[in-house]
């Protein structure tokens, strides 16, 4: 019996082509040895899986290429059958038999949906953000993916760009300490339940002109460094396995073939050593930016430092031709296919192809109770109470009417970006709010109106997650039916899913007209209204912040969003979500974020009327309707005078903030500490405050705690004109607070 173990495990061993057990280095370097020039280019080729995903593998171009040694990734093949049947194909059929890297965009979990990413960074909470990563790598590998598309650290300042809802906001410290838990959440140690992170959009694809998708970007290297750049620098010294390539220009030339970019600052000045990957088809887009036809276009990439070209068969084409004519080099193709290979190994593929392809994970990790609880606890920390007049938490009593276009529709609280959802599987808000509720309470929906109108929606323009059209007239009258015999009303309105995420610029990014008709006019009717507010973005609500009793902003939280929203909604939790992108009061404001410079010219603090000859707008004040770092709760917070353990700090030393908080209130709550620092005089122009430190706490009602910050040379820091990194002496401002706006100020010197 012992002899027949040992044969079988030797055959076994025999049957792998490869196995990890020599260095990572040596084995690349042994593998590329035996590799023709077409199969090290085959390797840098990721196409899209979509034309097999309801097909035979065997017989799809996919498995044709993979044979024939000619792709070394796929993208957006569904289904843990399909996936094993590729690698099969990969290691069985391929001469040198190099299993495939699987992606996909898990963007926010996975069949267990979490609140969509810019939610997720209102909640502060790294911790359960780093938990949520985990889980989304857990339940994508358990169906066969390895390669994740996230996390996107973009830095965005202007809402009307869509894409703003898979970022963590407009703050650059903020969105390296996210950018920093989701690498780790997702790649732990590569083990069977970690997928490979993919950082995108490298770079500045955030800052794109006009908030429209895919737009022209044109910045100072200084304003680069100092405002944008920062959150690709800390995951790229997280370990992300690899980076992807934006789609923009960056000072004149495309990302993916921009040598400065991808070489120069990433590979020698942060010392990147990853793979980096093409957004898909931008090597062709190239072309159309008039950089040069395609054999131009993908010699510049390659020699950029592009090493997987996705979607475009730009690769694939002309890379053997382009080193037959002496254009590319053997050098170029070796180095990106070693690049490629390495993230093979650090996966465990050579030692397993097959390790994400286990059956029995399809029943055991998929949309547990565990992974559905960490969903709706994650989700209602990251709402935001934007305004009560004291009608929130709504008591389980009487008659509740639930209006509007989101209140009984599961597959749009999910939000954009969810390539794995199963919306059968998830409860409604109004299923919700009947099961929050049980026998005390009634509630009464009336859908009320549509989503928008369709002069609202330019022609052409689709979404994937409809809800059902209705005639709004009749629609509305049978809502303010419902309204009159109810006690209070809970409005849930906002966008859908896909009116934001990718292609998805708005140039309104107010409440669509025929929702707004309608919330007018159950304002009308005297009764308290709530606004529950489904965004994927910040949007303007200066009329609501005026006229509606309470405004939650609920985002789109998941697959566990109506259990999440009733928790909050009726008080089992308390609100604490901080906002981490500034609200606008009106459009044109746009873009407004909290860490701008000054002006030669500025209004002062305080100042309510208009100032002739001063940097501000005749009919609107400056300031936002909601600033950044801003949420309320249902109990209060105090803040004691901020103590500094010096006024003069070193060089080389440091000094600590503290601030006694107090939760003056009734309930027990959590806050967000907020520390702002601002450098008063500099070689260059300064934001007028910069997060610099942050702490979520719990704080029982009457409890009061101490909150210390240390301050360090390296939280003053800046890049110069010179883009040389430095603190220079002098003083500075520490300002601490709930939020950017409501902060006490105290002052210190560096010397």
């Amino acid at each position: 019996m012992k002899r027949l173990s040992l044969f079988i495990a030797a055959v076994l061993a025999a049957s792998s082509v490869f196995a990890q057990k020599k260095p990572m280095k040596e084995f690349v370097n042994e593998l590329m040895a035996k590799m023709t020039l077409e199969e090290k280019i085959g390797q840098l080729n990721l196409l899209p899986g979509g034309d097999v995903t309801t097909g035979a593998i065997m017989d799809s171009p996919l498995a044709q290429l993979t044979a024939a040694g000619q792709l070394g990734a796929v993208l957006n093949v569904k289904g843990q059958d399909k996936i094993h049947e590729l690698q099969r194909v990969a290691v069985k059929k391929s001469r040198l038999g190099i299993p495939l890297l699987i992606g996909l965009d898990v963007i926010h979990g996975n069949q267990t949906v979490f609140p969509i990413p810019l939610a997720q960074a209102c909640s502060w909470n790294l911790k359960a953000i780093e938990n949520g990563a985990r889980i989304a790598a857990k339940e994508a590998t358990a169906q066969g993916v390895n390669w994740v598309y996230s996390p996107m650290v973009d830095i965005a300042i202007d809402p009307r760009w869509g894409r703003v809802a898979e970022g963590a906001g407009e703050d650059p410290f903020l969105g390296c300490r996210i950018g920093e838990a989701l690498v780790k959440g997702y790649q732990g140690n590569y083990g069977k339940e970690n997928a490979m992170a993919c950082v995108k959009h490298f770079a500045l694809y955030g800052a794109a002109e006009a908030g429209r998708d895919y737009n022209t970007v044109d910045m100072s290297r200084v304003r680069m460094y100092n405002q944008y750049l920062a959150p690709y620098k800390a995951a790229a010294e997280a370990g992300a396995g690899s980076f992807m390539s934006s789609f923009n220009v960056v000072d004149g030339v495309p990302a993916t073939c921009n040598k400065w970019l991808l070489t120069d600052l990433l590979r020698k000045e942060w010392k990147y050593d990853g793979f980096v990957v093409t957004d898909y088809g931008s090597i062709n887009e190239a072309i159309v930016h008039g950089i040069g036809d395609q054999s131009v276009t993908s010699e510049l990439a390659l020699k950029a430092g592009t090493d997987m070209d996705m979607c475009s068969n730009a690769f694939i084409k002309q890379l053997a031709n382009l080193v037959k004519n002496g254009r590319v080099s053997q050098e170029d193709i070796d180095t990106a296919c070693r690049r490629v290979l390495e993230a093979k190994y650090k996966l465990g593929l050579f030692d397993d192809p097959y390790r994400f392809c286990e059956p029995k994970r399809l029943k055991t990790d998929l949309y547990t109770a565990e992974h559905r609880k960490a969903a709706r606890d994650m989700a209602a920390e990251t709402f935001v109470l934007l305004k009560n007049d004291g009608v929130l938490p709504l008591k389980k009593q009487g008659k509740i009417a639930l209006i509007g276009p989101l209140g009984n529709n599961s597959s749009n609280m999910v939000g954009c970006w969810s390539t794995a959802d199963t919306p059968e599987l998830y409860s409604t808000l109004k299923e919700a709010m009947e099961r929050a509720v049980g026998d005390k309470a009634q509630v009464v929906f009336a859908q009320g109106c549509n989503i928008y109108a369709d002069e609202n929606i330019q022609k052409g323009a689709t979404f994937g997650r409809p809800i059902d059209r209705v005639d709004d007239d009749k629609a509305k009258e049978e809502a303010l039916r419902v309204a009159a015999d109810a006690d209070i009303i809970v409005c849930a309105m906002g966008e859908m899913a896909e009116m934001s995420g990718e292609s998805s610029s708005r140039t309104d990014i107010s409440l669509p007209r025929v929702q707004m008709e309608l919330l007018k006019d159950l304002v009308a009717t005297g009764k308290p209204v709530v606004m529950l507010n489904f965004a994927g973005r910040p949007t303007v609500m200066a009329w609501e912040a005026e006229h509606v009793n309470a405004i939650l902003n609920v985002w789109f939280g998941g697959s566990e969003a109506g259990d999440a929203i009733c928790d909050v909604l009726f008080g089992d939790k308390n609100p604490s979500g901080h906002l981490t992108m500034t609200m606008p009061k009106a459009l044109g404001q746009i873009p407004i974020y909290y860490n701008h410079l000054n002006t030669g010219r500025p209004v002062p603090e305080g100042v309510t009327e208009y100032r002739k000859y001063q940097s501000n707008y005749i009919d609107v004040r400056n300031d936002p309707l909601y600033p950044f770092g801003y949420g309320m709760s249902y109990t209060t917070f105090e803040y004691g005078k901020p103590r500094l353990s010096a006024t003069t700090m070193k060089a080389d030393g440091s000094i600590t903030l503290t601030v006694n908080v107090r939760n003056s209130g009734n309930r027990d709550g959590d806050e967000v500490v907020q520390l702002y620092i601002h450098d008063m005089v500099a070689t260059i122009a300064r934001p007028v405050k910069e997060l610099k430190g942050f702490e979520r706490i719990s704080l029982k009602a009457g409890e009061s705690r101490d909150v210390t910050f240390t301050i360090n040379a390296d939280m003053l820091k800046f890049y110069n004109s010179n883009l040389q990194y430095v603190a220079e002496p002098g003083d500075f401002e520490a300002m601490v607070g709930g939020n950017s706006r409501d902060v006490q100020k105290i002052r210190f010197t560096l010397q």
